[in-house]
């Protein structure tokens, strides 16, 4: 046998193997300034990563639902939210909160909740406790609401019919205190007071049941908010005519407008993309104190274009040219030194005037009041009363009539001078006689103050 050993057999008949131990998990370097990546505590003992079990893992998923259709892991349709639940029958609820445009109803049940809009309420908002049978159509995952609708209400609208600038036609429903309630397809909105036209609108009640013409200003289908502007479109249009209406425009033509506002002195009128202005003077020929007892606002009139300012942007109307002025005839009803009757119209400082018929007045001056001196006209006569004055004079041209109050009392000159006559004369006097001596005088008996000089003293002198 020789001594040398094969070193492969002496591995084998070896009783037991060394055991091999592992070399230490080295630590990833980190380079100073980089950000240390999880990659290598994302294996185990050096084996698979993560992702290579969530391979694994979808690739059973796959296998294990492969013969499962969408019924069998999703269910019926009915049950998913946002569709139609499986109580399809009318409910009874109560109504136990308004919020907005919503109808919050509480039904049996406990925790059960549900939401109606305002829109199915036609006649006004129910009271809370309110009973109402309503039916299920769904239900709101994003608020946790059932979707509610009454038996026989409108049906929601569809909120993709409107728009931001669009013009759609409005039907009034009813009024509040900011404006206009109008339904828009289906759709309830609001108009306030200030887009209803293009000047306030004092009686917004006149506008109920109408359908008007209008751009939408404002949709938020998620707070149900629809508002829409009549004055917008209105503004619109005017805009387009205005200049061709300035273009056309010429003094003394008769024009249609429309009455926009009423104020002390005068009134607005539209007509037609130009406003001008009605002064209270020249409504009618008699003397107006309140404008809004000829002209109402909304009122169609008929005006003739007094005077037109292109540079200002300014129209002057008048009303009273379209009817006969009382002027035209006036030397054939009144003349110089003729008596009238009239009634006093108003009083100032100066004098009264006093009306003679619709829209013919005439001046009693301060002086032709009394024969005496006047200091207050107030003090002779009074607004309204009936008086008899004498005809001064006429001026057509400036329509000024002269009266006189004091010519018209006082009696022809021959009646004075017959009752002078007819007055025996008074008795005259005689002189009373004197008794006593006059003092002074040429004599010499009046003493040296009184007596003159004699002529031998005279002579002397002059020697």
């Amino acid at each position: 046998m020789s001594d040398t050993v094969n070193p492969t057999e002496t591995t084998t008949t070896s009783p037991a193997e060394p055991v091999v131990a592992k070399p230490p998990r080295e630590k990833p370097s980190q380079s100073p300034g980089k950000v240390r990546s999880l990659e290598h505590e994302q294996a185990y003992g050096f084996g698979k990563k993560i992702d290579s079990f969530d391979e694994d893992m979808e690739r059973q998923l796959q296998e294990a639902m492969s013969g499962m259709s969408d019924k069998d892991m999703y269910g019926e349709p009915a049950a998913r939210g946002g569709k139609k639940t499986v109580d399809d029958g009318p409910k009874k609820g109560k109504v136990f909160r308004i919020h907005g445009q919503d109808v919050f109803i509480d039904l049996p049940g406990g925790r059960t909740q549900g939401v109606l809009p305002m829109l199915q309420f036609p006649e006004g908002p129910p009271a809370l406790g309110t009973e109402i049978e309503i039916t299920i159509e769904g239900f709101d995952n994003a608020n946790g609401v059932l979707l509610l609708s009454r038996k026989g209400a409108a049906i929601e609208a569809d909120w993709s019919s409107v728009a931001e600038g669009m013009t759609v036609e409005a039907r009034v429903v009813a009024t509040n205190k900011g404006g206009l309630s109008v339904d828009v397809n289906g759709i309830h909105g609001f108009m306030p007071i200030s887009q209803i036209d293009l000047y306030r609108v004092e009686n917004a009640e006149s506008f109920v049941n109408q359908r008007l013409l209008c751009t939408v200003t404002e949709v938020d289908p998620l707070e149900r908010n629809l508002i829409v502007s009549r004055r917008a479109l209105l503004e619109k249009e005017r805009e387009a005519l205005r200049e061709k209406l300035w273009i056309e425009l010429a003094e003394g033509q008769i024009r249609e407008g429309v009455v926009r506002s009423v104020k002390d002195f005068g009134a607005f009128v539209d007509l037609g993309g130009v406003d001008g202005l009605l002064h209270v003077g020249e409504m009618s020929w008699q003397r107006v104190q309140d404008a809004s007892t000829l002209v109402q606002p909304g009122q169609t009139v008929k005006v003739v274009v007094l005077k037109i300012d292109r540079e200002r942007r300014k129209v002057s109307l008048g009303l009273k040219q379209l009817t006969a002025s009382p002027w035209d005839n006036i030397y054939e009803k009144y003349h110089s030194g003729e008596i009238v009757n009239g009634k006093v119209s108003r009083l100032m400082d100066f004098g009264a005037f006093v009306e003679l018929e619709p829209g013919v007045e005439g001046l009693i001056h301060i002086s032709e009041l009394a024969l005496q001196r006047v200091f207050r006209v107030g003090d002779i006569v009074k607004p309204g009363q009936e008086v008899q004055v004498k005809v001064l004079s006429i001026d057509p041209e400036q329509r000024r009539i002269a009266l006189s109050l004091k010519a018209a009392q006082v009696k022809p000159p021959e009646a004075v001078e017959e009752e002078v006559e007819e007055e025996p004369a008074a008795p005259v006097k005689p002189p009373r006689p004197r008794t006593t001596p006059l003092r002074g005088g040429t004599g010499t008996g009046g003493g040296q103050l009184f007596s003159l000089p004699h002529s031998s003293s005279k002579d002397d002198k002059r020697e």
